[in-house]
């Protein structure tokens, strides 16, 4: 698998990174700890992913609890890996009282304690969302101080629109503060409204640009092509609906199915096609997959064995315009 530059942060990623927010439940949402991998399947996928090569694994304070990060910590220990990069994330409600998102510096500094306890070390690090009630200096300033004392290697920010980039890198340029060397947001071929400021505005600052959900919970794929069939009850979209409302619709439906006919002619699978197109996109540092069964890594494989054109890829993003 190729090494990529994640930005300007002079860090080389896998050009695909693991998530890890289907171990233990889905997400952060309390509602569905216990709905996610068990920990044995949880091991073995994390196995399979450095087989085929993912070199970073991606998880945050409060999947399932922080579940997820307690046992990516397990797996990485006992395994005694070298050459893999552990990303997390702060700011969702994690502590009794919190309200709403905290980019708070102690905030910050407590919970970057207890990720690093459960995991061992946090290398990349991550704002969960924007915290629109704590000045963003406070926040830039708890990060680099983490940088600083070697806690972590590079920070980033996630869920983040064009404006809130924007208020960041104004904000560290003001005070003379490092910028977020990455941005990671929601991306796949029914999620690209990312393409049309903020990826622009990310490369032309040298900012990465991981993208979450690459196949909006398998509806790129061929599962759901009929639209009389439901969800498995054990299944992304079975679990958590609301989380790919805006995906699920009549008409992206058709649109995969066009998919569909043309990863056929190409004797791939559609899922394989749809990650294809990522890791051609030219914006897109890595998308960020999370397989839950041995077999979708078949997906993976393909799309990491099919080096797309300009013209099928541009063919393939006209079906989804």
């Amino acid at each position: 698998m190729r090494q990529v530059e994640l930005g300007t942060t002079g860090i080389a990623v896998s050009e695909m990174f693991f998530g890890a927010g289907s171990i233990g439940g889905i997400g952060s949402s309390p509602a569905t700890r216990g709905l996610g991998m068990a920990t044995d399947e949880a091991l073995e996928r994390l196995d399979e992913a450095y087989e085929v090569g993912l070199r970073v694994i991606d998880t945050a304070n409060t999947y399932a609890g922080g579940e997820s990060e307690r046992i990516v910590g397990r797996w990485h220990q006992e395994r005694e890996l070298t050459d893999v990069l552990l990303s997390t994330k702060v700011g969702n409600v994690a502590e009794p009282g919190q309200d709403g998102i905290s980019l708070r510096a102690d905030h910050i500094e407590r919970q970057l304690a207890l990720s690093r306890s459960r995991l061992g070390r946090v290398d990349l690090y991550l704002s969960h969302a924007p915290d629109d009630r704590t000045p963003l200096e406070e926040t830039l300033t708890a990060f680099a101080a983490a940088v600083d004392a070697g806690q972590i290697r590079a920070f980033g920010c996630s869920n983040v629109d064009v404006r809130g980039l924007e208020a960041l890198l104004t904000a560290a340029d003001r005070v003379g503060l490092p910028r977020p060397g990455w941005v990671q947001n929601e991306f796949s071929l029914v999620a690209r409204a990312d393409e049309r400021d903020l990826l622009p505005l990310a490369a032309g600052e040298g900012i990465g640009y991981t993208g979450y959900s690459p196949l909006a919970g398998g509806l790129l794929s061929d599962r759901y092509l009929d639209p009389e069939v439901e969800a498995p009850a054990d299944s992304r979209l079975g679990i958590a609906p609301a989380m790919y409302a805006d995906a699920v619709t009549d008409e992206n439906r058709l649109r995969v199915g066009r998919l569909a006919d043309l990863a056929r002619d190409l004797d791939v699978s559609t899922s394989g096609l749809a990650l294809a197109w990522l890791r051609w996109h030219p914006l897109l540092t890595a998308p960020i997959v999370s397989p839950r069964r041995t077999e979708q890594w078949d997906a993976v494989t393909e799309a990491l064995a099919l080096d797309l054109d300009d013209e099928l890829a541009e063919r393939i993003g006209s079906l989804f315009d």
